[in-house]
C-alpha cells in the first residue's frame, strides 16, 4: 500500500503501554485505523492476500444478502473487547466521524441502539449473515455470533479510501455483548491483485514429480478462510489432476490437506481433512474419476515445509499434496 499509513484515522492518541499488556501476543493496531480508547485485542490475523465481500444492502431472504462488493488484497482482521460503560453508539459515532474526516467514501452503515434481530445493515441478523460469508475460526474466541442475557445494540460501518496511490477498505462491526462488555471487529483490505500464472502445472509435470518423489505439492486449489468449499478458481488445477489420472489409469492417490499452525490443533486437523474430502468430491462428481482411486486425509500443521512465524511461510504450509499409493 502506498502511503496510506500517513492517513491514520486517529480517534485519540494513546501510549502503547496503556493497552499493550492486555493484547494477545503478536497483535497490533493497523497503521490506518486505531482502537477505541481502553480496548484490548483478543484476536489478530494478517494475510498477504485474501478475497473479501462487503455487504451493502439488507437481508433479503434466509441467511441471504443480495448486495455485495467483492474486493481483494492484503487482509488484516483485529477483534477488540472493551469492558466499561462505553455504549455501542459511542463506538459507532467515533469510527464514523474518523472515517469521514479522513476522506472515506461510506459504502454502508447502520446503528441499532438496542438489542435486535434487525435485517437492515448493522442489525443483529444482518451481522450473522455477513460473518457467515466473511467467516472467522470457530475456536477464535470472537463473540460476534454470541450474546448474553444483557446483550444490547449492534452497528456496522464500511468505507473506502483512495489516497497516496492506493485503495483500502475498512469495515467496523460492533455489538454490546453485555451491559459491561462491548465488542467490535475491524477488517482492513488493502487492494492488490493476486499474482497468478507464475507457475504452470500440467498433468505431465505432475506425473514426473510423482514418479521422482512419490508425491507432488499443489498450491492451486483455493478455499475461503476457515471453509472447506473448493473455490471456482481451482478449476485449472483440478482439471490437470483429472488429466493425470486419465493418463495413468493405474495411478491411485492419497489427497492430503495441510494447514498452517494458526488456531487449535484439533480444528486444523479437521479442516485439512474436510478440504481433502471436498477435493475428492470435485474430482469424482465433476471430472468422472472413480472414488476408489482417491483417498482423502488431512494432517493439519504436522508436516510444515516452512516457518509459521511469517505470512510467507504460512502460505507455503497451506497446501495440498498428492501422494502415490
Amino acid at each position: 500500500m502506498k502511503n496510506l499509513s500517513a492517513f491514520l484515522l486517529t480517534i485519540i492518541l494513546l501510549s502503547p503501554l496503556s493497552f499493550a499488556q492486555s493484547d494477545i501476543e503478536g497483535s497490533k493496531d493497523h497503521p490506518l485505523i486505531t482502537r477505541y480508547p481502553g480496548s484490548h485485542i483478543l484476536y489478530y490475523d494478517e494475510q498477504d492476500y485474501s478475497t473479501y465481500s462487503i455487504a451493502t444492502g439488507p437481508v433479503t431472504g434466509y441467511k441471504m444478502i443480495s448486495e455485495w462488493l467483492d474486493v481483494e488484497g492484503k487482509f488484516t482482521r483485529i477483534y477488540y473487547e472493551l469492558e466499561d460503560n462505553t455504549t455501542i453508539t459511542q463506538i459507532y459515532a467515533n469510527y464514523q466521524k474518523a472515517m469521514e474526516k479522513a476522506g472515506f467514501q461510506i459504502l454502508a452503515k447502520g446503528l441499532f441502539k438496542d438489542r435486535n434481530v434487525g435485517k437492515e445493515v448493522g442489525g443483529g441478523s444482518w451481522l450473522g449473515t455477513f460473518y457467515d460469508k466473511n467467516a472467522f475460526p470457530t475456536n477464535s474466541n470472537i463473540l460476534m455470533h454470541a450474546g448474553s442475557a444483557t446483550s444490547g445494540g449492534t452497528c456496522f460501518i464500511a468505507g473506502k479510501v483512495v489516497k497516496g496511490g492506493g485503495t483500502a477498505y475498512v469495515v467496523v462491526a460492533g455489538k454490546e455483548y453485555s451491559d459491561k462488555k462491548k465488542i467490535y471487529m475491524i477488517d482492513i483490505i488493502e487492494e492488490t491483485k493476486m499474482e497468478d500464472d507464475l507457475i504452470k502445472i500440467n498433468a505431465d509435470e505432475m506425473l514426473k514429480g510423482i514418479k521422482a518423489e512419490g508425491k507432488i505439492t499443489l498450491y492451486g486449489i483455493f478455499f475461503d478462510f476457515d471453509k472447506a468449499d473448493v473455490k471456482p478458481e481451482s478449476e485449472p488445477t483440478l482439471k490437470e489432476i483429472a488429466n493425470l489420472l486419465k493418463k495413468d489409469t493405474k495411478l491411485n492417490l492419497y489427497v492430503v490437506g495441510h494447514t498452517d499452525n494458526k488456531g487449535k490443533f484439533e480444528y486444523n486437523i479437521d479442516l485439512s481433512k474436510r478440504r481433502a474430502q471436498a477435493i475428492v468430491k470435485e474430482l469424482t462428481t465433476k471430472y468422472g474419476i472413480s472414488s476408489n482411486r482417491l483417498t482423502p486425509d488431512g494432517v493439519g500443521p504436522l508436516a510444515s515445509v516452512s516457518t509459521n512465524e511469517t505470512e510467507d511461510g504460512r502460505k507455503l504450509n497451506r497446501r495440498v499434496e498428492l501422494v502415490a499409493k
